[in-house]
């Protein structure tokens, strides 16, 4: 299972659904980027494939990031995932 994480201006908590496949995931992302980049606002609607009565729609330029994990991956290093830093 793939999370896709947004991050919106203003707001601590992220925003996820998950996706069954890498492929789908892979497309999900790229699709969030290119309405990031595009000149004008658009809504971005999202489902997510494990709750599948679950949908958020986005205001584009809301977005501040976005990311993809590997859910199956995240579990057995004890750490989140994400591009966070630790100090030991």
């Amino acid at each position: 299972m793939f999370t896709i994480d947004l991050t919106l201006k203003g707001t601590p908590l992220a925003l996820s659904v998950e996706r069954k496949e890498a492929a789908d995931a892979e497309a999900l992302y790229n699709k969030i980027l290119k309405a990031i980049q595009a000149s004008s606002a658009q809504v971005v609607e999202l489902t997510c494939d494990r709750q599948t009565e679950k949908k958020i729609g986005v205001l584009s330029t809301e977005i501040s990031a976005v990311q993809v994990s590997d859910k199956s991956n995240a579990g057995g290093s004890g750490r989140p995932p994400g591009f966070w830093q630790l100090s030991q």
